[in-house]
């Protein structure tokens, strides 16, 4: 027969400490517990301990109930809820069992690391502004904070109307003559070969409008992946004059 032994829960974080605990010191075995005797050693330990804080206690004592309620099960014959409660508390066990042991590692060698400490050193800090502003320039950095800075007005440069001044004049005419070369001679069958980089960007509006008038003319008919038919022979004005 085990020795009998006493414990306080208070000495104990969780009952789950307190299982673990009557397993190692009547010797069972973690894997195969013999369950009912460690619930009957548990529901013993918890009954002495009657002037326990019923705030620690209650933990204990929800966990006695649950191991009652277990205990219940297992006394039925071929009881798989019992085998199923068994199996969760044995896993339990094992996992806090294996924390329990990797926390005692980590604080041993936590211990034997040496660690130095001592209090941060105080710095005085002086905080008075010594520098000299002018109230203009006081004034002028308010109202930027402040949103009403006025505008400057930058009078454009010669450099900035070059490209608009000397930027060749293409007429739209001419780049209808030229769509249709294009497509006469069978040089451009698609939208995208009107353009190349090679041109300004006064030509590609040109012909971006030259086309334009040629479709709503009906001379030019475009297909949804931009391909480009025309149409040969007259057109007839009168749908275009109604």
């Amino acid at each position: 027969m085990a020795e009998e032994l006493t414990f306080h829960l208070a000495d104990f974080e969780g009952p789950l400490e307190l299982l673990l605990t009557l397993v190692q010191k009547h010797k069972m075995d973690l894997h195969n517990i013999p369950i009912l005797e460690l619930i009957d050693q548990y529901t013993r330990t918890v009954a002495a301990d009657a002037g326990a804080d019923p705030e620690t206690a209650s933990a204990f004592i929800e966990m006695a109930a649950h191991l009652v309620e277990m205990k219940s099960y297992l006394l039925l014959p071929r009881s798989e809820e019992g085998e199923r409660m068994k199996q969760e508390l044995t896993g339990q066990l094992i996992e806090y069992d294996q924390c329990r042991r990797m926390a005692g590692a980590l604080r041993a060698k936590g211990e034997q690391a040496p660690v130095f400490v001592r209090r941060p050193l105080e710095v005085e800090q002086d905080n008075t502004y010594d520098l000299f502003h002018s109230p203009q320039v006081l004034a002028d950095c308010w109202q930027a904070l402040a949103g009403r800075k006025a505008a400057v007005v930058r009078q454009p440069t010669q450099q900035q109307f070059e490209p608009l001044v000397s930027a060749p004049v293409v007429s739209v005419n001419s780049r209808v003559v030229y769509i249709l070369r294009q497509l006469i001679g069978g040089s451009a069958r698609k939208l995208g070969q009107l353009f190349s980089r090679r041109q300004s960007r006064s030509t590609h509006v040109a012909t971006f409008l030259a086309l334009l008038e040629l479709v709503r003319g009906g001379r030019v008919t475009l297909g949804p992946d931009g391909a480009m038919t025309m149409r040969r022979g007259r057109l007839d004005r009168t749908k275009e004059n109604e």
